[in-house]
């Protein structure tokens, strides 16, 4: 296992999410938030120096992670290079994201738009975040 890649691709893989998330949850579908039930935290509270301090924080961390488990399953992923990425970004979707989101409106005063959209963004940044691991992390 090469940790100098799994963490470049991990801090590259946090800088895209950031920014994916900003273009997504912030400025393109920012109007799925105002949905009623309206159960958000005050905005500014939510941009407090604390708590974007932390988002970056865990951000950090999970895409590392997310590098680091790539790398340890990855003679058992099927596919080369970036399709092996696409696979890989695509499982972690699937017992991830999808099997924690689906349940949302279960447990949660949630609109469900919302949780179809958190569904449908997480697919796509998991298959962008698998394609930058598959274009990065190649065994030699």
């Amino acid at each position: 296992m090469n940790i100098t890649r799994v963490l470049i691709s991990g801090v590259i893989i946090w800088i895209v999410s950031f920014l994916f998330g900003w273009l997504t949850c912030a400025w393109l579908f920012n109007w799925v938030y105002e949905l009623p039930p309206n159960i958000w935290v005050d905005p500014e509270i939510m941009m407090s120096t604390g708590n974007m301090i932390g988002v970056i924080i865990i951000g950090l961390i999970a895409a590392i992670l997310f590098a680091l488990v790539y790398a340890i399953l990855y003679n058992g992923i099927p596919g080369d290079g970036i399709k092996k990425g696409l696979i890989y970004g695509f499982l972690m979707w699937l017992v991830g994201a999808l099997v924690g989101m689906a349940t949302m409106p279960f447990y949660m005063t949630i609109a469900t738009t919302v949780v179809i959209y958190w569904i449908l963004n997480a697919l796509v940044i998991n298959l962008i975040n698998g394609v930058i691991l598959g274009a990065i992390y190649k065994k030699k």
